[in-house]
């Protein structure tokens, strides 16, 4: 299936005020910037599909995981400080699952192999953090704590050469977990 069907399999329904009151936009696909369809954005409604939304425009800020359901007032229940300025499908994937994390920047240092999810890389591999990693198949979500808790960030395959340059200045991934396929 090609990147953009797999895209249209995805919806999401944005709303201006809290419990889908309000004007609404109906996004499909990614969308850099959402404050030229809605002023505020304070509730939503997954219908197909996982998204990631974020705090500010293209991506940036502090980043939201939404899979199928209804966010009446996302803002109180994900301790958000700002409305949702962009967000981003996540492509449906059924394949195995493998990423490397490395121990400093540019993949060196000490290295481990990840295929499954990982509640407490001190725990695992007593890694007090991870400054790269190369993700070779699958989507992850990274989290600054242990048991997936905390702020979080989206990894689509890619190598991630160093956090610091990609705005990541401060953040620590404790744990990551797979993106299943149940989102669809």
């Amino acid at each position: 299936m090609t990147s953009s069907g797999m895209n249209m399999m995805s919806r999401i329904v944005f709303y201006e005020d809290r419990n889908f009151q309000g004007r609404s936009y109906e996004c499909m696909s990614d969308c850099p910037d959402m404050t030229s369809y809605l002023s505020r954005c304070h509730s939503c409604r997954v219908e197909r599909g996982c998204f990631m939304v974020y705090d500010r425009p293209n991506y940036m800020g502090n980043q939201y995981f939404m899979r199928r359901g209804e966010y009446a007032d996302y803002m109180s229940m994900f301790g958000m400080t700002d409305c949702i300025r962009s967000c981003r499908t996540i492509p449906m994937y059924r394949g195995s699952y493998r990423m490397r994390i490395y121990e400093r920047e540019n993949f060196q240092g000490q290295m481990h192999e990840l295929m499954e999810d990982c509640d407490n890389i001190m725990d695992r591999f007593s890694m007090s953090n991870f400054m790269s990693c190369n993700v070779m198949e699958g989507h992850w979500l990274m989290y600054e704590q242990p048991h997936f808790r905390g702020r979080m960030w989206y990894m689509r395959p890619g190598e991630y050469r160093n956090f610091m340059s990609m705005g990541m200045s401060g953040m620590r991934f404790m744990s990551m977990r797979r993106i299943m396929d149940s989102c669809y």
